[in-house]
């Protein structure tokens, strides 16, 4: 079991992730919809974090510096593929939506076996 941070703007996939991370027995930190919400839950114990890299009209690179900094685990989530994430993030593991459950349960346990 792992506290994991969730950072999506889309209520729908938002449930659906917070439902599947439940499912594979983990607790969900938030979700956090924004930017400042989401800096604000990275404060808390969290042994991994997925994040939507676009957030309305901000943007998820923020909160990577942060759990970069503080050595947490994470996963980008986008709808943009490789090409919409920033040169200085690409190679970092990444959700692609939409995405299956299996390969969402083989990214989240990547993800914290780098703990």
């Amino acid at each position: 079991m792992a506290n994991v941070l969730l950072v999506e703007d889309e209520p729908l996939i938002s449930a659906i992730t917070e439902e599947w991370l439940n499912e594979l027995g983990h607790v969900v930190v938030g979700p956090a919809s924004d930017l400042a919400s989401a800096l604000r839950l990275a404060e808390t114990p969290i042994d991994g974090a997925i994040v939507d890299i676009s957030l309305g009209r901000q943007s998820g690179y923020p909160l990577a510096d942060v759990l970069t900094a503080r050595g947490v685990p994470f996963l980008f989530a986008t709808g943009y593929g490789q090409e919409g994430i920033e040169p200085a993030w690409r190679g970092r593991p990444t959700l692609s939506k939409p995405f299956e459950f299996e390969t969402f349960r083989r990214a989240v346990e990547v993800m914290l076996d780098r703990r």
